[in-house]
């Protein structure tokens, strides 16, 4: 089902705050480079699943936890920066399409190798 362009809206705007907020707010030195990837809201507009990705990837756990404890006051900063009826709960999430994105591109290099190096056994 076609969320609607309402939520798909709240979603962008929610992304952009967020990112701000966590860059200009959150002022823990154990919480490396952090990019807002995504946020996907549920249905009822109550949730909001926020996606991140970590550019140290043995830093995912703690910035995920960082987050996580700070989520009250990117809550309270959200409501001040946007006008809706409810903002919705945080919930901070590794987003994981990135890593499975760089996997697939690897087994397609490969796939082109074995590809290549096959047509060059064979002579074509």
């Amino acid at each position: 089902m076609q969320p609607y362009k309402r939520a798909q809206r709240l979603n962008i705007l929610l992304r952009e705050e967020i990112a701000d907020i966590i860059m200009r707010r959150v002022k823990d030195p154990r919480l490396g480079f952090v990019t807002v990837t995504d946020v996907s809201l549920s249905e009822d507009l109550k949730i909001a699943r926020v996606y991140i990705s970590v550019l140290n990837s043995e830093e995912r756990a703690v910035a995920v936890e960082i987050l996580n404890g700070a989520k009250g006051i990117i809550r309270s900063e959200v409501a001040k920066r946007v006008r809706t009826k409810f903002i919705p709960t945080l919930e901070f999430r590794i987003d994981e399409s990135i890593e499975q994105g760089f996997k697939i591109d690897k087994i397609l290099k490969e796939i082109k190798e074995k590809d290549s190096d096959s047509k060059e056994e064979t002579g074509e």
